[in-house]
């Protein structure tokens, strides 16, 4: 009898975006083919002291670069595109992204000294790579050339929507193409990845258009300078602003790095229209009365070195002040209340009239609410449903939205990073899991979880280093031990503290003599142990030790 060959299997595996906002990626294997779906970062908390992004562990698609075919990019905000050069750094893949997407990652290129086959699409075209044949599919999202991606596998559609909102009277007039993700939704989807984000809202996310009323209304009572803050990414609220801005006679200046780059390259594309005599430069801004100036900027998040946060600390060439009408067109994303809350009441304290998500429609979301969640599902008709991009509590409400829609339990797949689904001929199965996580980055080097520990004890506990002076031939002690703190006490105020400690390890100091350089690493570590210990017992505190030896000569 035969035997029977072993079933390919269809695998899909997320690397990031599962139980998290951020460092979306996700690769499908099929044979001897991979493709990757988006490769973002996310922006480090309050625990990862130093670090610049953190990058998806790309451990798996190393061990398997043979495979690797192209990435997709469903659209170019951070979290979608950030670690493309991280990628291209170690894998010579094509990139496939709409134009203003292409044009963001070229310029990340370029800023890291990287190289890369970019390649741009439009919506409508495919691209075939191995044995997968990708379709990009317009959506509606708060940045110019977002798609959804429908991926013929040979086992059936992969259709992933990317970030997504059902927006039919969009700011460009090109709402999502809904007919042709139906056209998939009625030939067979054999899996649904599907946006989470605003899963846990009610109702229809709003339309672009309903907040331009709210802008009007700002700039008629505004009697000095209009200050908005808003996503340098969100191109058409950039327009929309600009375009009432000009209504209004006033002319308009940029301010903040990442908001000049974006409008460079989207007027370059066309996705803003903007007469460039209306533009003006900061330096410029005196030579027109306050009630003639609009001025957009970055800040909306409260970030530190943002144009706003600098405005409002009078560390910029504008300051803000009495008689300036401030909105902040944007949501503080969940962690950053805090930081935006503290810019807010700065600004008050200028004297400026500040208008927030909370007093007035100055913001809308680029995802969907529930019942478009529901419309998505209804018109894809996927056999399998893999909710994505959101925190663990998104993706599990997203799949009890699935359950409602009448995906059976079974095929309803709520995954961690690293987890594999593979899909058969009879039917879809977890398949254990890859190495996956989290890569911390600062500067360009990539950083290990030990650094970042010590960096954690170093800003919560401080620092002490014991220096330890010996002869270099006989390992006899040549000086007193010197204890040096920095964040831990203050040294003249903890005099009898140091010495005592210093006391405390001098029969340790001892046996540097005793047992020769052999030993140098034990004595070392025991130093480390003997001080941690005595300093917990005396300031319940346990600083970050550093046993340092100074090789000397005795001068006998």
């Amino acid at each position: 009898m035969r035997k029977k060959k072993n079933e390919t299997k269809l695998k899909l595996i997320p690397l990031g975006g599962m139980g998290e906002i951020g460092k979306n990626m996700t690769l499908l294997e099929y044979g001897e083919d991979i493709i990757v779906i988006d490769c973002g970062l996310a922006f480090p908390d309050d625990e990862m002291p130093g670090i610049d992004v953190v990058i998806p562990d790309m451990t798996y698609l190393e061990e398997n670069r043979d495979k690797l075919r192209g990435f997709l990019i469903t659209h170019g905000h951070e979290d979608h595109i950030g670690a493309v050069p991280y990628a291209l750094q170690k894998f010579d893949a094509p990139v496939y992204g709409t134009d203003l997407t292409v044009a963001l990652i070229q310029h990340k290129l370029q800023e890291m000294h990287v190289s890369g086959t970019l390649n741009v699409v439009k919506p409508g075209d495919t691209v075939e790579l191995g044995c997968f044949k990708a379709e990009f599919i317009k959506t509606s999202h708060s940045i110019p050339g977002a798609v959804a991606l429908a991926i013929t596998t040979p086992l059936g559609v992969i259709l992933h929507t990317g970030d997504f909102k059902m927006d039919l009277t969009p700011l460009d007039g090109q709402p999502i193409d809904i007919n042709r993700l139906a056209y998939y939704g009625s030939k067979g989807v054999l899996c649904l990845l599907s946006d989470s984000t605003n899963v846990e809202r009610a109702g229809y996310t709003q339309s672009e258009k309903e907040i331009g009323k709210t802008f009007e209304h700002y700039f008629d009572i505004a009697q000095g300078r209009v200050i908005v803050a808003s996503f340098a990414s969100n191109v058409y609220r950039l327009q929309q602003v600009a375009d009432v801005a000009i209504e209004h006679g006033r002319v308009i200046c940029f301010a903040g790095r990442s908001m000049e780059q974006i409008v460079t390259y989207a007027r370059d594309l066309g996705y803003l229209t903007i007469p460039q005599d209306r533009i003006v430069k900061v330096d410029d801004l005196k030579k027109f009365n306050d009630d003639k100036v609009c001025i957009i900027t970055t800040g909306s998040q409260g970030e530190p070195m943002s144009g706003l946060y600098r405005m409002a600390n009078a560390s910029h060439k504008v300051n803000i002040g009495f008689g300036d009408t401030v909105i902040i067109s944007a949501s503080a994303i969940p962690g950053n209340e805090t930081s935006v809350g503290k810019v807010i009441d700065g600004l008050f304290e200028k004297g400026a009239y500040v208008v927030y998500d909370r007093m007035a429609d100055v913001h809308v979301s680029g995802h969907a609410c529930r019942e478009e969640l529901k419309f998505m599902l209804h018109i894809a008709k996927p056999k399998y449903f893999i909710p994505v991009h959101g925190e663990f509590r998104h993706l599990m409400t997203h799949g009890r939205l699935a359950l409602d829609m009448g995906v059976p339990e079974e095929n309803v797949f709520v995954l961690e990073i690293g987890d594999v689904v593979a899909f058969g001929k009879d039917g879809a199965a977890r398949a254990g899991e890859v190495p996956s996580g989290a890569v911390m980055v600062d500067g360009s080097e990539s950083i290990e979880d030990a650094v970042i520990r010590d960096r954690r004890e170093l800003s919560s506990q401080g620092l002490v280093v014991a220096v330890i002076s010996i002869d270099r031939q006989t390992g006899r002690q040549i000086a007193p031990v010197e204890m040096i703190s920095r964040g831990f006490v203050y040294m003249k105020e903890a005099e009898e503290l140091m010495h005592e400690a210093s006391e405390q390890i001098a029969p340790l100091v001892a046996r540097f003599e005793a047992e020769g350089k052999s030993a140098y690493s034990e004595i070392k570590t025991a130093v480390k142990t003997k001080l941690r210990s005595f300093f917990k017992s005396k300031t319940k505190r346990t600083p970050l030790i550093i046993p340092i030896v100074i090789e000397g000569e005795s001068h006998d």
